[in-house]
């Protein structure tokens, strides 16, 4: 009977070497495949964009009226309160009349005299008129009484103008609002002096209204598609209106970096009081604009940027873009990404420039 030699021990020790061998292997694949980043990609597209801005304002009077006394003086009463709705002709306050009424008093006195002054000098020129006839004045005396007629004449005359005004200045003593309105802002108290000019009340004026917004100054290079903003009062939505741009402020807010921008409203429902928080409503006409998820935004040397993939030479580059406007969770570009480029949408913080990745479009597996 013939023995073979127990392989059993050879058999192991191959088998451990065969083992440890693909180990090895593994490891070093291991090794190479962690020297590699692995991101995701997205290929860019244009795609129409029709942007909806929806802004919170409030109702505002196109015009108001800033109301002060045309004279001095010291309030002596006052007549309204804010809020209250005045008509034109109505007396809003009145100030101690002292001077104006002692300056009429004035003014119908000398008129009084100068009356009287006129009427000698017609009964001294109408006796020269009749002497003159008979013979029995001289030309010279007649002429002189014919002068101090016309003078007591102008002197009436005068004496009316300077009684027209005294009684001017005395209106001046009641103030008047001029338009009808509502009294939006007081900023005087009786007994107290003020000065021929000084504001002391704001009317909001009866008529058309505006819906007034800050805006931010990106959206005013552009008017809506339709030209038309729509409103709602925010208390009530079913309460609405329709207007188009009257004004845009030409500066800028330094506090809000914000535009003031005036909607001209068609017809101002009751509802829509002064003051009236609204809610206005614009789309902007559609255009094409490379659309990206939030995650491919990137700051590089202080500019916003996005990593871009070259599948040729599989490495990534950096590249500054130029911001359209910012979405909920995307960003569209005016600018820097052309349609069909790769951009770089997870795995950003790893990269840098001209770096070799491992990159998966978006749906696929790295």
């Amino acid at each position: 009977m013939i023995r073979f030699p127990d392989l059993r021990p050879v058999c192991r020790l191959l088998a451990i070497t065969v083992l440890s061998g693909i180990g090895c292997a593994r490891a070093e694949t291991a090794a190479v495949d962690s020297s590699v980043v692995r991101v995701r990609v997205v290929e860019a597209r244009r795609t129409s964009q029709s942007l909806e801005v929806v802004l919170t304002g409030d109702i505002q009077a196109q015009a108001q009226v800033n109301v002060a006394f045309r004279t001095n003086g010291k309030v002596a009463e006052r007549r309204v309160e804010v809020g209250d709705h005045v008509e034109a002709d109505q007396v809003l306050a009145v100030l101690e009349p002292l001077t104006q009424q002692a300056n009429l008093d004035n003014a119908k006195a000398a008129l009084n005299s100068a009356e009287a002054l006129l009427t000698q000098a017609k009964m001294a020129f109408e006796r020269q008129k009749q002497l003159l006839a008979g013979g029995f004045t001289t030309r010279s005396t007649y002429d002189n009484a014919e002068q101090e007629l016309r003078t007591t004449q102008a002197a009436v005359d005068s004496a009316k103008a300077a009684l027209g005004t005294a009684q001017e200045q005395f209106s001046y003593t009641e103030l008047r609002a001029g338009v009808a309105g509502i009294v939006t802002s007081r900023s005087f108290e009786v007994g107290q002096v003020v000065q021929s000019g000084q504001t002391i009340l704001v009317l909001a004026q009866d008529g058309p209204r505006d819906a007034v917004f800050n805006v931010y100054e990106s959206l005013t290079t552009q008017p809506p598609a339709e030209g038309t903003i729509a409103v709602a009062l925010q208390a009530d939505p079913a309460v609405t209106a329709t207007g188009s741009v009257r004004e845009i402020s030409p500066t800028v807010d330094a506090a809000s970096g914000t535009v003031r921008v005036k909607i001209s409203l068609r017809s101002t429902p009751p509802a829509m009081g002064l003051g009236a928080v609204v809610v206005g409503r614009g789309r902007f006409a559609p255009h094409d604009a490379v659309e990206l998820p939030w995650s491919a935004l990137y700051r590089y040397d202080g500019r916003p940027s996005v990593w871009i993939y070259d599948p040729a030479r599989r490495a990534v580059s950096v590249r500054a873009v130029e911001i359209d406007r910012f979405g909920p969770d995307i960003i569209v570009l005016k600018g820097g990404v052309e349609p069909g480029e790769r951009v770089v949408v997870a795995g950003i913080q790893f990269l840098r420039p001209g770096q070799v990745v491992a990159a998966a479009e978006i749906g696929q597996r790295p």
